[in-house]
């Protein structure tokens, strides 16, 4: 059955993923269980269909990972990753170190050697990437606080990896292998400490220096020859040449591939690597999730049915503590909190590749490691069940309404210009442009708010502009701007990523509560940001120059060159705002600079020529009130 080549192992591969996951889909259980049901139906614990060679393709399906990872670099541009910094060292951080304490100190309690359990106290701490991230996606719930806590401690936790390994071999009796990696030799295996370390750090430095001042002219010149699967090709080259270096240096490929990723997120190739390579991730992960599910030994299960319980049900419990603690502590909502929780309370992927090499140093032994791999096999193949649980029993009962399962309405209309988000701020531009003349394509997620709007006779259309097929319906590749005006500001940045990516036609003028938004709109390339107060600010100060005997026309003028000022400020600001010594010094250096322009212009301003602006109609179209109250005319 296993001799008959390459060719049918594809087909039983392809034909499980094909049969199983549309069903998992339909019933609601997400792609991920669909790939991990169909891995255990066609394994050697199963149907049969495959067997000890899904180890091979565990290694191989792998790489499926490292262009996750890759990709997600990709999304994330220097100073987002600057920005993420206190959530990744603070929540990631916490969350290992304390795991890793719990689970060490409960291995103890149980009569294990302190090295042992201390090894597999690290190992545990770990979650899966791949499984948490496909099934956050899937749901739209990577933008959310618990989304975004969970990508943190999953970004620390890779990043953990490399300790561990060089960890683990200390913690050995020095049986097995001595491979660094646990993925064969590597090219600093028999150096000395300070040798392993100037590898690595010239690794990492030339995947910087390569990505920052190479990449871009080899992709320039590869574009010119204008075949699509060349610039594929060089896609996978970069992926599959970094996942080669980091393992022979002894880091994880996943890790390095990252680095490069965030490398080129500022790249003008970034959209066109991400759509050339996303088909591979999807399938390799597809194959590896198969992969997880066709490992899970149902023998050892049956003849240890109560220990495998045991160690899953305390795998996934003391994660849930350590888990929902933490969130409270970084004040995570309770919604989020839960999510948080149940998203990450599994074992991980790196785990299999861990235990593998605890075993070979001799740090845990071997009938213990099997029990713990396939603990964490059961542990990720129950996780998809977890956070539905979560979603659709504990979520609604704790106050938090379930996900809107309206259909969006179907659009059969096409305008030069979209609005998204249809409250106080973009209702009042579209009425502005409906006044004239100009017609509007308005989007709005809101159903209740769709429903009042109808009443009232405004044609607006329910759906999430986020949701590309939405915006291709709305008309995105022929209209010319985009309008967004949506309240929750992880959903304005999430609508911008996907216009700058699929459709780069429209010109963006996006809405910001603040500066901190507008800072975060400006890092996105978004150069039309309007905060929603200034102006209605700066009218309020004009109108008390006015009250105070200031003339209509000098009132303008400062107001002009104060929003000109503000504006400029905000730019350079933006730049700097990490730097906080360098910041809050700009900040004084700038509200100082603002206020002398302000008052030498008025020095040089010529009252009688002022004077002859200072008509009735511009006193009226700047609001002064007449004797009746109203404005004059």
């Amino acid at each position: 059955m296993y001799g008959q080549g390459f060719f049918f192992q594809a087909f039983v591969y392809l034909a499980a993923a094909v049969l199983a996951v549309p069903v998992a889909k339909r019933l609601g259980l997400g792609s991920v269980l669909g790939y991990l049901l169909a891995g255990m139906a066609i394994g050697p614990f199963g149907f049969g269909l495959i067997g000890s060679e899904g180890e091979d393709v565990m290694h191989f399906a792998e790489f499926g990972v490292v262009m996750m990872l890759f990709l997600i670099g990709l999304e994330l541009q220097p100073s987002l990753l600057w920005r993420m910094r206190g959530p990744i060292l603070g929540l990631g951080g916490m969350q290992v170190a304390v795991t890793t304490a719990a689970f060490t100190g409960i291995g103890v309690a149980l009569g294990q050697p302190l090295r042992a359990a201390f090894a597999i106290g690290m190992i545990l701490a770990l979650s899966s990437t791949a499984i948490v991230l496909q099934t956050l996606a899937e749901k739209g719930l990577l933008d959310t606080d618990g989304g975004q806590g969970a990508f943190s401690v999953l970004l620390f936790q890779d990043i953990a990896v490399i300790p561990i390994l060089a960890v683990l071999p200390l913690l050995g009796s020095g049986r097995g292998g001595t491979s660094s990696t646990g993925h064969g030799a590597a090219w600093v295996d028999g150096l000395p400490a300070w040798g392993q370390t100037l590898a690595v750090l010239g690794a990492v430095s030339a995947i910087v220096v390569g990505g920052r001042y190479l990449m871009r002219p080899l992709f320039r010149f590869i574009a010119q020859a204008r075949l699509r699967e060349i610039f594929t090709a060089a896609g996978l080259l970069l992926v599959i040449g970094i996942a080669l270096l980091m393992a022979q240096v002894g880091l994880s490929p996943a890790l390095g591939t990252f680095v490069a990723g965030v490398v080129l997120a500022e790249s003008e190739y970034r959209h066109e690597l991400e759509a050339d390579i996303d088909p591979f991730k999807g399938l390799l992960l597809g194959v590896f999730f198969i992969a997880v599910g066709a490992s899970v030994d149902f023998a050892l299960i049956a003849n240890e049915p109560a220990t495998i319980a045991a160690i899953v049900g305390g795998l996934v419990i003391v994660k849930m503590i350590v888990l929902f603690g933490l969130a409270k502590a970084f004040r995570m909502g309770l919604d989020q909190s839960m999510l948080f929780t149940f998203a990450l309370a599994q074992g991980g992927e790196f785990a299999f590749v861990l235990f593998s090499f605890a075993l070979q140093h001799g740090v845990i032994a071997a009938e213990l490691t099997h029990s713990l791999v396939a603990a964490v096999a059961i542990s990720m193949a129950v996780t998809p069940l977890l956070m539905l649980f979560n979603e659709r029993v504990l979520q609604p009962r704790t106050g938090t309404r379930p996900l809107e399962t309206r259909e969006p309405d179907k659009i059969e209309e096409s305008n030069r210009v979209i609005i998204a988000g249809f409250g106080r701020v973009g209702g009042i531009v579209g009425r502005f442009l409906r006044a004239n003349r100009v017609d509007a394509t308005v989007l709005e997620y809101d159903s209740d708010h769709v429903e009042l709007l109808r009443k009232i006779g405004l044609k607006v259309f329910y759906g999430d502009a986020c949701r590309v097929d939405l915006l291709e319906a709305a008309g995105a590749q022929k209209a010319e701007v985009i309008v967004i005006a949506i309240d929750e500001h992880a959903r304005v940045l999430s609508l911008v990523r996907t216009c700058k990516k699929h459709f780069p036609n429209l010109s963006i003028i996006a809405r910001a509560r603040g500066r901190l938004e507008a800072y975060e709109l400006l890092d996105e390339g978004v150069s039309r940001v309007y905060r929603e107060t200034l102006d209605t600010s700066i009218q309020m100060g004009g109108d008390v120059l006015r009250q105070l005997g200031f003339r209509a026309y000098q009132t303008q003028r400062a107001a002009r060159a104060f929003r000109r000022h503000d504006q400029d400020s905000l730019i350079e600001l933006a730049r700097i705002r990490f730097e906080k010594k360098n910041y809050f010094s700009a900040v004084r250096e700038q509200i100082n600079y603002l206020e002398q322009a302000l008052i030498d212009d008025l020095n040089l301003q010529n009252e009688e020529a002022d004077a002859g602006w200072d008509s009735t109609s511009l006193r009226a179209e700047y609001g002064e009130a007449g004797p009746t109250g109203r404005s004059s005319s």
